[in-house]
């Protein structure tokens, strides 16, 4: 029999992926192997948001091919759609695959496979793929394409049989979670009104059973009033708020396209904490975007201080290829990046609040 091994690099929503890809490839008649020198097809889930996550794969792949010859390497994720990574890499490379061809011929829509979940007590569930947010630093929206989202009767149904299974732990992903909209016609009211992500994170509640809620990743500027009451009067919220901000800086933060200012993203998180006093807040921060000053840094330790943040993701900015910032001068130096990553990483660490 064929045996199949997936490496994941990256976030939340490229696990999940690759656990529908395992169900793909299991249909398909491989079977899975944990050591990837020996199996015969080696799918490497890519992800495109750091040059980090970017290097791995340069190492990796050549690596896998000169120790396994006869394995299929098969590319799929984030960096698909970069010409340069499959120039770099097209001698070791045998299939490029686009993360919405997964199971094509079995289904229409990959998201309607079931996946082989890693986990036998949480479940990542996608309610939709792809980003219109377009941050001027972000690949995403070249990479998975234009936001398309999942009817909440299918998601609903997802997380329906996984509570039946005893899963105590549901999370629901996306690029924008709370962007969601439905045009589910079983499941919207008298009023024809559209199902947006809190109508769906209500029903996910009122679902019987012993299990919490989370979800992954929200944008403030879709951080409505009637969600944040929503997640207050879901019991099975999990209480945990992941609220990227990416910097405190007003010009900053019109330079990423972000759609918000501080003071916005400051009365989003009084809200939330007026609402759910009980509320763990965490976030996103690129330190060294191009042309932050170190005034306009010195805003971010400001704001970090300000909201007292349960914890931050901090990362050093990096160019990447097809976005708009691509375009501006990376004019922040490595070693500056660093002391602005390691004085952010200090506060949060030290909780110097």
């Amino acid at each position: 029999m064929l045996k199949y091994h997936i490496i994941t690099i990256g976030c939340q929503m490229n696990v999940s992926d690759s656990e529908r890809l395992a169900t793909a490839l299991e249909n398909k008649g491989y079977k899975l192997t944990q050591n990837k020198y020996k199996a015969d097809l080696v799918a490497v889930n890519t992800c495109g948001v750091r040059q980090s996550a970017e290097n791995r794969i340069y190492g990796l792949i050549p690596d896998i091919k000169e120790k396994n010859k006869k394995a299929k390497i098969v590319v799929t994720g984030c960096l698909v759609y970069r010409k340069d990574v499959r120039r770099r890499l097209e001698k070791y490379v045998d299939e490029w695959k686009l993360i919405n061809e997964i199971g094509k011929g079995e289904c229409e829509d990959y998201l309607k496979i079931i996946p082989k979940y890693q986990s036998k007590t949480s479940a990542f569930i996608p309610i939709g793929n792809g980003c219109d947010n377009f941050c001027s630093y972000c690949v995403v929206p070249y990479a998975r394409g234009r936001e398309v989202w999942r009817p909440a009767k299918e998601i609903l149904s997802e997380v329906k049989s996984l509570v039946k299974k005893g899963y105590k732990e549901i999370i629901l992903v996306a690029q924008n979670v709370n962007s969601y909209k439905s045009r589910n016609s079983q499941l919207i009211t008298r009023n024809s009104k559209m199902l947006d992500f809190a109508d769906l994170l209500k029903m996910a509640n009122d679902i019987p059973g012993d299990f919490k809620i989370k979800f992954l990743t929200s944008h403030p500027k879709d951080m409505s009033d009637k969600l944040i009451k929503t997640m207050a009067k879901c019991g099975k919220f999990s209480r945990q708020v992941h609220l990227p901000v990416q910097s405190g800086d007003d010009e900053v933060l019109k330079r990423m396209n972000r759609k918000y200012t501080v003071a916005q993203y400051e009365k989003l998180i009084n809200k939330i904490r007026k609402a759910m006093p009980d509320a763990e807040i965490s976030t996103d921060i690129i330190v060294g975007f191009c042309g932050e000053t170190k005034k306009q840094f010195s805003n971010t330790v400001k704001l970090m201080k300000k909201i007292k943040f349960n914890q931050a993701y901090i990362a050093r900015y990096t160019p990447r290829p097809g976005t708009a910032a691509f375009k501006l001068a990376d004019n922040i130096t490595k070693e500056e990046k660093k002391r602005r990553w390691l004085l952010l990483n200090s506060i949060l660490n030290e909780k110097k609040y």
